[in-house]
């Protein structure tokens, strides 16, 4: 089959999956509004097994956040044995596709993900859909392809076509990572992240301490992935959240070392270190950039290790920052201006002002419903 054919042919598939579920619009307890039109949204899933959902705040011009509404999710959230702050252990269990206006949510307790579109401070529930695998902890696109880790049962990963607001599972889109299931605890051994390159040449997942790999799949054809992976090895120093500067290195935390890592990524998906800085906290797992800089969260310590890349992959220290309890993953305004970060033991969200290097004040913070032990966070 041609590849006008093969999209013709998912186009129609997307049509029937997404008639399964009909757009629902839910808002539990809506709060009352911002009498300014807000500046933006921040968006937090719950991750509750009783039902998960995504709790939304308005963004004020002073980036403070106001309550503007929950929408469940259509599934459960899960809890990986052993974790306490960070019920997921990963970084990116909610993806924001600004360009096409969708809001991507994992339900590992239910082996599913949801698709809601967004306008402004509303959600819209247009799919949910199997996972592909077994307890999706990460999701992340690409133009039209989105690709779902899961972390369960050796740990796999999905492709998924979209169309529209639907998504397509594509089977021969599914690889099988070949991780140990019966390493424990178990929140340190199942797959951190999954992420694109920049140009979404490839696709990375980091294994933590089931292997302490780097993996890096090549895109291939349409959007599928080349059979096997190229293997980073990182032993001992557990490769747990990542991201990319502006020149296109890899930058990854570790929490064997508490370290950030920072990469060059080869075409064929090797990778050569350019740079790690320790950053004496506790805990280091995740990553969000601001721009030039990155804050590391610390989620022993209760802090945030802030650094400037210049673009070359060489790391510059720049302080840490106090949170409150559980410093999990954060993600910063469109505008580079405010940074709000998850604080996992009870739920919390931090406000923060970033300054023009890269210092970080406190503005306030909400405390999200039956949040605590979620993961996840995006900003518009």
């Amino acid at each position: 089959m041609n590849r006008t054919a093969w999209l013709a042919a998912a186009g129609a598939a997307a049509i029937t999956v997404s008639a399964l579920v009909p757009a629902t619009s839910y808002a539990a307890t809506p709060a009352a509004r911002q009498p300014a039109s807000p500046a933006g949204a921040v968006f937090v899933p719950t991750d509750a097994t009783t039902g998960n959902a995504v709790a939304v705040y308005d963004r004020g011009a002073d980036g403070t956040l106001q309550a503007a509404g929950t929408y469940p999710t259509g599934g459960l959230g899960g809890i990986l044995t052993g974790s306490q702050v960070d019920h997921l252990a990963s970084q990116g269990s909610l993806a924001y596709d600004r360009g096409h206006g969708l809001l991507y949510a994992v339900n590992a307790g239910s082996n599913t993900v949801t698709v809601f579109s967004v306008n402004g401070d509303h959600l819209v529930r247009r799919q949910v859909i199997s996972s592909g695998g077994t307890f999706p902890v990460s999701v992340a696109f690409h133009g039209n392809l989105v690709y779902v880790l899961n972390a369960r049962d050796g740990g796999a990963v999905q492709g998924f076509l979209r169309i529209g607001a639907a998504l397509v599972k594509i089977p021969s889109w599914n690889r099988s990572l070949g991780l140990d299931p019966s390493e424990t605890p178990e929140f340190t051994h199942t797959p951190g992240q999954i992420a694109f390159t920049p140009d979404g040449s490839g696709l990375i997942i980091t294994t933590k301490g089931n292997g302490n790999d780097i993996d890096v799949f090549r895109v291939t054809g349409p959007g599928g992935l080349a059979a096997a992976p190229a293997v980073t090895a990182d032993p001992g120093n557990v490769p747990f959240g990542v991201t990319f500067d502006a020149g296109g290195h890899l930058l990854i935390a570790e929490a064997g070392d508490d370290a950030v890592a920072a990469y060059t990524v080869s075409r064929n998906g090797t990778l050569t270190l350019t740079d790690r800085a320790l950053t004496g906290q506790a805990a280091t797992c995740w990553l969000a950039p601001d721009g030039p800089v990155f804050y590391a969260s610390n989620a022993g310590s209760d802090t945030l290790s802030g650094y400037r890349d210049t673009g070359s992959g060489q790391l510059r220290a720049l302080g840490t920052t106090s949170t409150d309890a559980g410093t999990i993953d954060a993600s910063s305004s469109p505008d580079g201006r405010y940074l709000y970060v998850r604080a996992g033991a009870q739920g919390i969200v931090d406000e923060y002002r970033a300054g023009p290097g890269g210092a970080l004040t406190q503005i306030g913070s909400v405390t999200v419903p039956a949040a605590a032990g979620g993961e996840g966070i995006a900003v518009s």
